[in-house]
């Protein structure tokens, strides 16, 4: 890993710890004095990880957003373009899946999730080759327009913390933009992924990635997409049974079955009653 990349990462490990031990804190009891200041301990703690995950979505989404539309390089040559930006937005979301794994452990009783830990796991060994090495530049940046889904998650978690009741429009308007959202970045893209995939195989360009760079990219990929589709079909019902007993009218305010993560999806159950955040 270059010293460019290295630096970036560890920038973004201490960036968002800053934000989470002390820009978070300040700005919601300024925004939401009311609401977070009567929050319990463990739900501070959630609320703050979760402004932190909403902004490292927004960073890196709207920063793959442009590398896809307009890094030439990159979507000319997916395996080996020039990956530069790619390796800077990649070197980005690595240094929050190391703050958000040691947050995790600090706090493994109220918010350890089994699920996310692989999840952020995977991420990092693939990511791994990508800041190592450069390669598969194209195929690391397209993973992560799944993050443009997580501040619809998040923002869920904040009403819910908040005890806005559930048939409350922006509450209903929210659950649904989250359902539309998480399946057109996370569901939608994959057979266009798959496609651009399986369309290297065989290739000289994936011939030179070597054994180790060809694992890593192919069994991330397919666990991390098992995952987005388990996360998908709960969100789909939590979802279902909100409009449809918003519709009957006073079913909308009962506690909806879990949803999936951040990328941390809402448990049914009161021991675990957190939504882990999500990358990929």
């Amino acid at each position: 890993m270059e010293m460019r990349e290295l630096t970036v990462v560890s920038g973004s490990f201490v960036g968002f710890q800053f934000l989470f031990s002390v820009a978070s804190p300040f700005l919601s009891a300024v925004v939401a004095p009311g609401g977070y200041g009567s929050l319990p301990p463990t739900k501070l703690t959630e609320w703050n990880s979760r402004l932190v995950s909403t902004v490292h979505a927004l960073i890196v989404g709207l920063f793959c957003l442009y590398i896809l539309w307009y890094d030439d390089a990159v979507n000319a040559d997916p395996v080996w373009g020039d990956p530069n930006l790619v390796k800077l937005n990649v070197a980005i979301t690595c240094g929050y899946l190391l703050y958000d794994l040691v947050l995790l452990a600090c706090n493994w009783s109220t918010m350890g999730d089994s699920f996310f830990v692989c999840h952020h796991l995977a991420a990092l060994y693939a990511y791994g080759y990508v800041l190592t090495q450069g390669v598969l530049p194209y195929f690391a940046n397209f993973r992560l327009i799944s993050e443009l889904s997580t501040p619809f998650v998040n923002q869920r978690w904040f009403y819910e913390a908040l005890k806005v009741p559930r048939q409350n429009r922006l509450v209903v308007v929210n659950g649904v933009a989250m359902a539309v959202a998480f399946f057109l970045v996370r569901i939608a893209v994959m057979p266009t992924y798959w496609a651009s995939v399986f369309a290297t195989f065989g290739t000289e360009a994936f011939d030179r990635l070597g054994t180790g760079p060809q694992v890593a990219w192919i069994t991330s990929c397919i666990a991390l997409d098992v995952l987005n589709t388990i996360w998908m079909y709960k969100i789909a019902r939590g979802c279902y049974k909100v409009l449809t007993g918003a519709s009957r009218g006073g079913g909308a305010g009962r506690k909806a079955e879990a949803l999936p993560p951040s990328d941390k999806p809402l448990p049914p159950s009161d021991k675990h009653n957190h939504v882990n955040n999500h990358t990929d």
